[in-house]
């Protein structure tokens, strides 16, 4: 998993409450568990205008204009601003998968789906719960500015760049360090690696003959 320490973006805004997991991931493309692929299907049924499946040509697609991520100003876009309740419905990890593969790093809402927040901090993303007075304002400025910047500091706990000043963002002290290190869970494991050879190594003289095959 890639560490996070600071990034700089432009602000995709999708001015929606209770956006769920078949939206970011649609049932028809969790065809894999191998985490990248899923980008281009991120949002299928908002991008595009026809019925998405797997192995379509995307580039020959009719797109929807009106769609945030398909509008110029927000192509490069790793920061997503959105409303209520994202990431509900099903548990997928494949919705975050879909995000990470995207280029998405960082999202800002008013609150979560309690297991999609979960997955987002096993994937590399930084998910952000803001007031929604805050949210209210970025989206004000974001409209206003149609290209609305903002620096996310984890280390800091900061985002800069809003009208108003800094804001301070709350974060888990062990979620923080894991996504300062890139430590997902098989990550977590692989860092105690020579203490799980030590005891496997004492196992094997004390109890060899759990050991013969």
């Amino acid at each position: 998993m890639n560490a996070f320490h600071a990034i700089e973006s432009v602000v995709a805004p999708i001015d929606r409450a209770n956006i769920d997991t078949d939206a970011l991931l649609a049932k028809q493309f969790m065809k894999s568990i191998s985490r990248t692929g899923f980008g281009d299907n991120l949002f299928d049924q908002w991008r595009y205008l026809d019925k998405g499946e797997p192995g379509m040509d995307h580039s020959q697609r009719p797109k929807n204009p009106d769609f945030p991520l398909n509008q110029a100003a927000y192509a490069s876009a790793q920061i997503l601003l959105v409303r209520d309740n994202f990431g509900c419905g099903s548990s997928r990890e494949h919705a975050v998968w879909a995000l990470s593969d995207y280029g998405m790093r960082v999202i800002l809402a008013p609150s979560f789906a309690d297991i999609f927040y979960g997955n987002c901090f096993k994937n590399g993303l930084l998910p952000i719960q803001l007031e929604s007075i805050v949210i209210d304002s970025l989206f004000a400025q974001a409209k206003r500015e149609a290209g609305l910047w903002l620096k996310v500091d984890l280390a800091t706990q900061v985002i800069d760049g809003a009208d108003g000043g800094p804001i301070k963002f709350e974060i888990d002290a062990e979620r923080k360090r894991r996504l300062l290190l890139g430590l997902d869970d098989i990550g977590l494991t692989l860092a105690k690696s020579d203490a799980i050879a030590s005891y496997e190594a004492k196992r094997r003289l004390l109890e060899p003959w759990l050991f013969r095959k």
